[in-house]
């Protein structure tokens, strides 16, 4: 296959599986995607939606939130990991919100890359979400999957994000990009990865990972007979 056909080949496959795309952060609108979003860094999306509707039912919005002490803030995070660092990265963005954009969340992700705790991922994933802006962010699951598909040399996550928007059309990165995130959960995972289930680096995967999984799974018979 061609790299154009492995492109192709992975777009289909992904629409199939996935024809309609959940979003996998619960929000009602982009100040809460992006609290989120913040708040979902190293930890779970599924921890983040157990403790999102505890902080949003005290503050929703930034005028709400700086109410709240970086204290109160991060006593309500706290499960999700990381909370010093949040709580001031939740607080501090909400005040320059209110003292420079009216508390609306703005579209460009320069601008939200100039706020606390928002790096490019966070930023790319609310200007895509929230926005329709077509964007790609990169994660655990889509660098791992973009190397096991041979669409990147597996360098780093800004390797990763060039290589994706240069191979995939840009009208659908927002959906493709999620696909890909629930595809990794599902059918490709870091761990307990079983290639039988994993159609898409079964058919186009690059050889030395399908050759190390074989590998790998002849020494785990031998050590296990």
């Amino acid at each position: 296959m061609t790299k154009a056909e492995k492109v192709d080949f992975t777009i289909k496959t992904l629409r199939e599986i996935y024809p309609s795309i959940p979003v996998p952060l619960d929000h009602k609108d982009p100040y809460t995607l992006l609290i989120a979003v913040l708040m979902s860094a190293q930890s779970t999306d599924v921890r983040v939606n157990q403790i999102t509707p505890l902080l949003f039912e005290k503050a929703d919005n930034p005028y709400d939130m700086v109410k709240l002490s970086v204290e109160e803030i991060r006593e309500i995070i706290k499960p999700v990991g990381l909370s010093p660092m949040k709580s001031k990265g939740i607080h501090g963005l909400s005040k320059i919100l209110i003292e420079k954009y009216d508390g609306v969340v703005p579209q460009e992700i320069e601008l939200l890359e100039e706020f606390p705790a928002v790096g490019h991922k966070t930023a790319s994933v609310v200007v895509s979400q929230a926005f329709g802006i077509p964007a790609f962010p990169v994660d655990t699951h889509i660098h791992r999957l973009m190397y096991r598909w041979g669409f990147t040399n597996g360098k780093n996550v800004v390797q990763t994000e060039k290589d994706a928007k240069r191979l995939f059309p840009k009208e659908i990165w927002n959906d493709l990009h999620l696909q890909i995130i629930w595809y990794g959960r599902e059918y490709s995972p870091a761990r307990g990865w079983n290639l039988d289930n994993d159609i898409i680096t079964k058919t186009i995967g690059r050889k030395t990972v399908i050759d190390n999984y074989y590998k790998a799974k002849k020494t785990r018979k031998k050590i296990e007979s």
